[in-house]
């Protein structure tokens, strides 16, 4: 990047620059105009001047100009009018004159916007295009919230200023310099004074605002400071509140924030001083223009139009100088900041950008052998990781990587995967070095997976298909209007050196999947799944997930007929008591008390939670029918039962877990209550205590809870009270409720509440696990898992994949490198969160998946666990940073070295 701004500007803007200065030009033609007006109106119509006789008339807008050897030429002869026609005249061109200058400004600010804009979308591209070429070590060194904040905060100025750049001082000293020679034109003493106020100001003042961007870079500086700062307190957070270090934390954010308020301050201060000092100089000139112009006029060497011409010119002098004045602290203010943006993302060994050009056409399999040439690789410190390690890795091989404690096994992977650079000898594919072939075939011919995963915000599908997203392969389709945008947006791309990739095109590679299109990649997707037993996983999450059935034609009619099937199985299985299913004419006792009463799922805030306790409509149902007093007596039993069991629990206590009607914190505040409510009618108990009685009884579930408050009779009337409620729903509530309909999907259940169409019984305590595997079955057997699966993939894994556990992010992580094709596999020690058993099924698997898909792909494995390597066809042992033993397994143990007292 060029190291001065205005250079980079004229660079990338140099054409734009040149038209909009051309404007610039031909609109100081009607502002000068505009100036001259006052004079001739106050001057002529008004004062009379050419209008001495009766009846005297003058020649409006006459067009005609004096050339050599030819004389007088006149285009136009004009109007001849009178004194008042003339005013009326002169002050409609005035207007005139104005809108043209409004439109003008209107025009050219417009167009310096798009400018700027468009400038800024070129740096801040350039600037992420830079991030995406740093070497692996400068990641290390720089905290990514701070780069974030230099390409979103910092930059922003520098794109406000590239449309003034050349234009603003073109425009405004064209606005003063028109001003101050009408100024010289109507009176050379006015003229001068004039002059010399503004050199006193273009001296002074820019002087003055030196201190003004030495402040602003320290008030950078510590901002920026202050945002890493937060990005690791946000990082950070456990290890913070482990060790109870939160209020260490606290002092030290006030620290930077004093720091920052004491160098905001001084910048307000000094900043407002230089204001006051450059409006004082500029009221000082009209006291001057009062006394000097009113001298000579008096004196009758200036006439009053032209003191009225003149102080309405200055009247538009000092705005253009001010903001000139301006133009030039914003001028060195973004020059100190782009100064220090490029600094940063100038670092040395960056990747070269041809390395990382976009390749539409498949990369051939490279089956050629992935070799380390003596290779020594150093960390940050200059601590030794590897020393001069020579060794071949053939096509179709499988090969375990053991070792002690950081013996070396790791960073070698890292180098085979580009992470870490070497600092002696080298790494090569076949006859390359590796660290010469682009990214095209490094990214696609070697797969690399390591515990250290890290996965994007957005859907788990997005990330398990990530790697696969090299290119767009199939362009989206546009028609009509989006077409017409679509066209714009790559015309707009274009001219900010933006590159023309769309997004909304179809970029996944199905055919490195194994795939020959959308329809065929799941079977790869539910390969790699099962491979790293992450399809149960994913499966869970399809049936906790709410699904909209229009986005899945024909699943809600499916997922109804599931439910008699699943009943069917349940029988077949001596197993029907282990779904209690909705029925409309009986109460279901696994349900609570309130789902019994409502049988529906509500969707409206008037029935959600403690809202439904205050419906006008379902408290006078209940009212009506007595049940209110019934569910509150109830309530005062539950609540005398939690507190006389619970009371003396500590808030941690298992026992809680069940008590689902109310929190270890709730206990006091009922204690309270019960104390406050005792021998009081519910008559007399105020709606909101009754509220708050009311509740415990809708959530509560006899089988769970076991307080024996249920009874036949009292089962019946909630039953019988549920059709009363429905029989008379308002049509304000119909959209509020969706009804347990056997015969129906309900779109705000969660998929697994719809095939159930019911509730697990309590009565068997591995009931939920059984019904999952049970479904899980006949999904499979009515061609629905796929389906399944699908739905699951759509769930938002959240930031970095929060909303995961850290083994099912390892899992994924190792699916997303195995659900593609490549030439050579390196997993750094992808599972280290899983006993021996997971991992030895999941490196069976994956290998197996492999060399079936790809007979000549090979498999370097990092292994967590040195009893795995049995199951590879190599085995290299590391230690202290240097190859210890290389050779099958079995050679290894009986030889007596160092593996053997690994593996031992």
């Amino acid at each position: 990047m060029e190291n001065r701004l205005s250079r980079y500007i004229w660079k990338h803007t140099s054409k734009q620059q040149l038209y909009i200065l051309l404007v610039v030009a031909i609109s100081m033609i009607p502002y000068f105009m505009s100036f001259d007006l006052p004079k001739q109106i106050v001057n002529g119509p008004i004062q009379g001047k050419g209008f001495e006789g009766g009846g005297a008339t003058q020649t409006f807008m006459q067009i005609a100009f004096d050339l050599p050897w030819i004389g007088n030429v006149e285009l136009f002869s004009g109007f001849e009018l009178g004194r008042f026609g003339m005013l009326y005249a002169l002050s409609g061109v005035f207007l005139v004159l104005v809108v043209i200058n409004g439109l003008f400004k209107f025009y050219i600010n417009t167009y310096k916007g798009r400018l700027g804009e468009r400038l800024l979308r070129r740096i801040r591209f350039e600037l992420v295009d830079r991030v995406l070429r740093f070497p692996p070590s400068q990641f290390k060194r720089t905290k990514g919230a701070e780069v974030a904040s230099m390409v979103k905060d910092e930059v922003e100025p520098l794109g406000g200023f590239t449309g003034d750049a050349f234009v603003s001082p073109a425009l405004l000293g064209g606005q003063a310099l028109t001003a101050l020679f009408f100024i010289f034109v109507q009176n050379l003493w006015l003229g001068m004074i004039a002059a010399f106020m503004v050199g006193i100001q273009g001296f002074i003042i820019p002087r003055m605002r030196r201190r003004l961007l030495v402040l602003g870079r320290e008030r950078q500086l510590t901002a920026r400071e202050l945002s890493g700062r937060v990005s690791e307190i946000f990082d950070g957070i456990g290890t913070i509140r482990g060790y109870d270090t939160t209020n260490y934390e606290r002092a030290d954010i006030a620290a930077r924030l004093g720091r920052i308020f004491k160098i905001r301050y001084d910048l307000y201060q000094w900043k407002f001083l230089v204001k006051f000092i450059n409006n004082f100089l500029a009221s000082v000139t009209p006291f001057l223009f009062y006394v000097v112009g009113g001298y000579l006029a008096l004196n009758g060497q200036l006439d009053i139009g032209q003191l009225v011409a003149v102080i309405t010119a200055y009247k538009d002098l000092p705005g253009p100088l001010k903001e000139l004045i301006d133009w030039d602290q914003t001028r060195q203010d973004v020059q100190v900041k782009y100064v220090q943006v490029v600094e940063q993302f100038s670092v040395e060994k960056m990747i070269d950008k041809a390395m990382q050009e976009v390749a539409y056409d498949d990369v051939p399999p490279r089956e050629e052998p992935l070799s380390a040439v003596n290779l020594s690789l150093v960390d940050d410190s200059g601590a030794r990781l590897l020393s001069g390690v020579s060794m071949q890795i053939m096509p179709g091989e499988t090969v375990a990587v053991v070792g002690t404690a950081a013996a070396g096994g790791e960073a070698l992977a890292d180098a085979f995967a580009r992470l870490i650079w070497p600092e002696t000898g080298k790494v090569t594919f076949g006859k390359d070095d590796i660290m010469a072939l682009p990214d095209s075939v490094t990214g696609r011919q070697l797969t690399y997976a390591s515990a250290e995963i890290y996965l994007f915000q957005g859907s788990l599908r997005d990330n398990l298909l990530y790697g696969l997203k090299h290119a767009p392969l199939k362009p989206a389709l546009y028609e009509g209007a989006a077409e017409t945008q679509r066209k714009w947006d790559l015309h707009e791309a274009h001219l900010a050196g933006n590159p023309d990739y769309d997004i909304k095109g179809d970029w996944i590679d199905y055919k490195a999947a194994g795939a020959e299109g959308p329809d065929d990649l799941p079977k790869s997707v539910r390969a790699a799944l099962d491979a790293v037993q992450l399809s149960k996983d994913v499966l869970d999450l399809s049936m906790r997930s709410i699904v909209n059935p229009a986005d899945y034609p024909g699943l809600a009619e499916r997922v109804v007929t599931m439910r008699q099937a699943l009943r069917d199985e349940l029988e077949k299985e001596d197993l029907s008591s282990l779904v209690v299913p909705f029925d409309p004419e009986a109460y279901n006792p696994e349900a609570t008390v309130g789902e019994n009463l409502l049988f529906g799922s509500a969707v409206g805030p008037q029935l959600m939670g403690p809202a439904i306790g205050k419906n006008p409509y379902f408290r006078s149902v209940v009212a009506r029918t007595g049940l209110d007093v019934i569910l509150y007596d109830m309530g005062i039993e539950i609540a005398e039962n939690a507190v006389d069991l619970f009371s003396d629990l500590p808030p941690d206590h298992p026992f809680f877990q069940q008590l689902t009607f109310m929190t270890a914190d709730d206990i006091p505040q009922y204690q309270v209550l019960l104390q406050r409510l005792k021998g009081k009618r519910f008559e007399e108990v105020v709606p909101e205590d009754q509220v708050k009685i009311i509740r415990l009884s809708f959530l509560y579930i006899e089988p769970r809870h076991r307080f024996g408050l249920l009874t036949r009779e009292l089962m019946e009337k909630i039953v019988e009270v549920r059709k009363a409620f429905h029989a008379g729903l308002p049509e304000d509530l119909k959209d509020a409720i969706e009804p347990y309909d056997p015969s129906r999907y309900t779109p705000s259940a969660s998929l697994l509440d719809n095939v159930l169409f019911g509730r697990i019984s309590h009565k068997h305590t591995d009931g939920s696990e059984r019904i999952r595997t049970i479904i899980g079955e006949l999904l499979q057997a009515r061609g629905l898992y796929d389906d399944a699966l699908t739905i699951g993939m759509e769930y938002n894994v959240g930031a970095g994949g929060r909303r995961l556990t850290s083994v099912q992010r390892q899992k994924l992580g190792m699916a997303r490198a195995i659900i593609r094709q490549s030439t050579h596999y390196v997993f750094n020690r992808p599972l280290p969160g899983l006993d021996h058993r997971v991992q030895l099924q999941i490196v069976r698997d994956t290998l197996d998946l492999i060399q079936k898909r790809e007979q000549n792909a090979s498999i370097i494995w990092v292994l967590s666990d040195n009893a795995l390597a049995e199951l590879f066809d190599r085995v290299l042992v590391f230690d202290k940073g240097k190859l210890a033993e290389d050779g099958p397994h079995a050679k290894l143990v009986e030889k007596g070295g160092i593996f053997r007292e690994l593996v031992s």
